[in-house]
């Protein structure tokens, strides 16, 4: 079975826009847990556009209190961000090559360009005892740079398969993902996925064996507005336990 994570970034979002403390975000990741999500994930940003880095001690505290549930910071590998990694200990840790720029992510991780500051923060992660995913599109050739980094798994960057589902080039893209998570897996590396995945495009993702956990926040909480939150996390939670 895939663990679903949900991401709650777009909740912050909202709270934001008003300058309030609602939507509560510790009180809606509550009702994602009482709902049967098996993690919840947070990306708190540079310019701290929707998840804030005083959010990330309060959810980290949250979670304590529930045990088989995870908790999963995604960010930029700053000095700052790796600080506040260090000082709530989330179960895992997936380090994202994104800008203060970026709309959102957009690409995943190329050693031949960052290999030795990740090394640097991946032994930190170690250091701490959490565990440790990095932000990979699905290229066997870029994967294969990691062989010598101290990481524990990665996460597939997957708009690409997103944006083709459902096109002609569906099934020659899904296979590009087989074989990266393939190629992944014999190298020792679990496999998580997220980015543009939802209620019409995940089941077919997760037909490639052992994906470990999927992270899920734009389209969950858009589709919750028609579904409303329990239908909408029930349908995932579906999906995700067919999973072999």
């Amino acid at each position: 079975m895939t663990k679903l994570s949900v991401n709650v970034n777009k909740i912050a979002l909202l709270r934001n826009s008003r300058g309030t403390d609602y939507p509560n975000l510790r009180k809606h990741a509550e009702r994602l847990l009482e709902l049967g999500a098996h993690g919840i994930t947070v990306h708190p940003r540079q310019d701290e556009r929707h998840i804030k880095y005083a959010d990330v001690p309060e959810l980290a505290a949250l979670l304590v209190d529930h045990a088989n549930v995870e908790f999963n910071v995604e960010g930029y590998p700053s000095d700052s961000f790796l600080a506040l990694v260090e000082e709530t200990r989330p179960d895992q840790c997936t380090l994202v090559p994104d800008s203060a720029t970026q709309l959102t992510s957009d690409h995943g991780w190329d050693m031949r360009d960052s290999g030795e500051m990740l090394h640097s923060a991946l032994d930190r992660l170690r250091a701490s005892g959490i565990r440790s995913a990095l932000f990979m599109d699905p290229d066997v050739e870029l994967i294969a740079g990691l062989q010598d980094l101290p990481v524990d798994r990665i996460e597939l960057y997957t708009e690409p398969y997103a944006h083709n589902f459902g096109k002609p080039d569906e099934q020659a893209v899904l296979q590009q993902y087989r074989e990266a998570a393939r190629f992944a897996q014999d190298q020792g590396l679990g496999i998580n996925a997220g980015h543009d995945l939802n209620l019409q495009n995940l089941a077919a993702l997760l037909e490639i064996p052992d994906i470990l956990e999927v992270s899920i926040g734009h389209a969950l909480t858009v589709e919750a507005l028609e579904l409303g939150i329990a239908e909408t996390v029930a349908r995932y939670l579906k999906i995700c336990s067919g999973a072999l």
